[in-house]
């Protein structure tokens, strides 16, 4: 039977603390001021991410496009992901990113895994810059692109810090899979959503205990070995 499969991003598809962080470090700035009035309650996400944006544009005027792309080259991922996610698709099952980190380097991730159609505009697919589509769906956030190549002052919004959960259960009503054939992986309390939607949640290399009090599993590792393991388990009863 067909399973979903739903992976959040930073810190558990890539070895990095944040996507934003790794783009924020090359371009050697700093977002602590917006962090730290979210924390406070002080910020909402959307203007968070529209202050972020700012600071970009700020320290960088001439920022566009392809050099935010460009920017996003590089992030590291985390062991055994190429493993990990080949041997789901091999096996027919669905995979899904659903992260508030960078668009762009979760398309990267997915157009590892090419799907044999032409590339079009689909909800949870990836943009036109790859030239095909991937068998993956992606969620993320990050920048839109003016039509003279800069970056737009607003950006790119699909997941809400405590939304990842309806995502997931419109994935389920889309693709007919059930709660009951469906895992996620997460490390944070920003995953908690997707937990309570899954018959198996794993909380991989948490961030915090937030996490690992609600799901089913916790795997306190960096190698996606691990998690694979898991799955195969849950997946063959």
């Amino acid at each position: 039977m067909q399973h979903l499969i739903c992976f959040d991003m930073d810190r558990v598809l890539v070895d990095h603390l944040s996507t934003w962080q790794y783009v924020y470090d090359r371009l050697e700035i700093s977002n602590h001021e917006a962090f730290n009035l979210y924390n406070q309650g002080k910020l909402d996400e959307w203007d968070w991410l529209k202050m972020d944006l700012a600071l970009i544009k700020d320290a960088h005027p001439d920022i566009t496009d392809q050099k935010m792309r460009e920017l996003c080259e590089g992030t590291p991922l985390m062991e055994g992901m190429l493993e990990c996610l080949q041997w789901i698709v091999d096996n027919g099952h669905e995979i899904a990113i659903i992260s508030g980190g960078m668009q762009e380097t979760a398309r990267d991730i997915a157009c590892m895994f090419p799907s044999d159609k032409p590339w079009k505009r689909r909800w949870g697919g990836i943009n036109r810059h790859r030239g095909m589509d991937t068998k993956f769906h992606v969620f993320t956030n990050g920048w839109l692109e003016r039509n003279d190549g800069s970056i737009d002052d607003y950006g790119r919004y699909q997941v809400q810090m405590n939304g990842k959960g309806s995502i997931v259960k419109m994935l389920q009503r889309r693709l007919d899979i059930p709660k009951e054939r469906t895992i996620s992986i997460g490390d944070s309390a920003g995953d908690i959503g997707m937990f309570e939607e899954s018959e198996l949640s794993i909380c991989f290399n948490p961030w915090d205990e937030k996490p690992v009090a609600v799901a089913k599993m916790t795997i306190r590792s960096r190698n996606l070995l691990d998690v694979l393991e898991a799955i195969k388990n849950q997946i063959k009863g």
